[in-house]
């Protein structure tokens, strides 16, 4: 299988705001909108917003067995492993393993991420992907 493809659209229209889903344990503060899936690899393209305020301390930085890429789309993000705020422009290509988090946004956040679970390595710590 292969991911998900789609005709060119807006995900950030208001009329596609019914698209956007809290994820778990961040009601309220993060959402994330999947572009393109591949439910046979795991492999996903996904926005995530961070909405101001938004703070995920309560649950601690992360790693994951598998690469990842993000962009900063817009607003600022601060990533407590790195003690940076990532601004708009700014892009990642984490490592597997690579600690990341917890973040945190003053004033909103919107971020480009793609994870790679189908390239994990093993023995590297598991969580979810950010």
């Amino acid at each position: 299988m292969s991911k998900t493809t789609r005709t060119y659209w807006n995900p950030l229209a208001p009329e596609q705001a019914h698209r956007w889903r809290w994820l778990e344990g961040l009601e309220g503060q993060v959402q994330e909108l999947v572009l393109s899936e591949d439910p046979a690899s795991g492999e996903i393209t996904r926005l995530t917003r961070f909405l101001p305020g938004a703070d995920t301390a309560a649950f601690g930085g992360k790693a994951h067995p598998f690469p990842e890429e993000i962009f900063i789309v817009s607003g600022r993000l601060f990533d407590g492993a790195f003690g940076l705020w990532l601004e708009a422009g700014h892009y990642a290509s984490r490592p597997p393993g690579e600690v990341h988090g917890p973040f945190r946004s003053e004033a909103g956040c919107l971020v480009l991420d793609i994870s790679f679970p189908q390239r994990s390595v093993e023995g590297s710590s598991r969580a979810e992907p950010a």
